[in-house]
């Protein structure tokens, strides 16, 4: 255990068909090391609405704060300016700038041939088919994890996607970038873009677009190097 990290918490931020179980792998290993963990449950009804229910979960908190984001979860923690955020990390993320929106980065490369199509029912809501998971999403989890996210999704509304993003945190605070080099969602190069955009120190490895699934011990490592760096002094 580290005590220079005891009074930091760590807020971790599911992306899209997801809830805080997908963090399940890495919550433990980080509370070894002293720190507080939360999962922030994020509605997925618009990135305005996301990025308040964040804020609202940030605020319950005490200390310095590290926050991660998943995926989509990367626009909702760039939305954060309080002072006690110290820095942000990426993990397989969109990092949208501001007047930008999460599909304007997340269509900017060709679709991987193995992603999904995506389309959003009468509700405006969008779905992941259920080979999406084991096909894309986290495409090297087994079977049988694949087939419990894929009935345990949670769908996205349009309207996360379409909203122009505000003015990012990532642009005056430390950003840390895990970039999925097999990632099937998000293209890696769409991801080294948007990394080399925000100036993030990026951690470059073969894993797929769920690495705090497949890879959790990549992700814990970047978590804590963010910490050590902008709370553990």
């Amino acid at each position: 255990m580290n005590s220079s990290l005891s009074a930091a918490t760590v807020v971790l931020v599911h992306g899209a068909w997801a809830d805080g179980s997908c963090w399940q792998n890495v919550i433990l290993p980080l509370k070894r090391h002293g720190l507080t963990i939360t999962c922030a449950p994020i509605p997925l009804t618009s990135l305005t609405d996301d990025i308040t229910a964040l804020a609202r979960v940030i605020e319950r908190t005490t200390g310095p704060v590290v926050v991660v984001g998943h995926a989509y979860g990367g626009a909702v923690i760039a939305g954060q300016h309080d002072d006690r955020v110290k820095s942000l990390v990426y993990v397989a993320a969109l990092a949208p700038d501001e007047g930008e929106t999460v599909a304007d980065v997340f269509y900017r490369a060709e679709p991987h041939p193995e992603a999904p199509r995506l389309a959003p029912d009468e509700h405006g809501v969008i779905w992941m088919p259920e080979e999406g998971f084991s096909r894309a999403v986290a495409h090297k989890v087994p079977q049988d994890q694949a087939t419990i996210i894929a009935a345990i999704q949670r769908p996205i509304a349009v309207k996360c996607i379409q909203e122009k993003a505000p003015n990012p945190a990532w642009k005056t605070k430390p950003s840390w970038f895990l970039l999925a080099e097999e990632d099937r969602m998000i293209s890696p190069e769409t991801q080294r873009f948007m990394a080399d955009r925000m100036n993030a120190k990026i951690r470059s490895h073969k894993v797929d677009h769920s690495p705090m699934l497949t890879a959790p011990d990549l992700v814990v490592e970047v978590i804590l190097e963010a910490a050590h760096e902008t709370i553990g002094r």
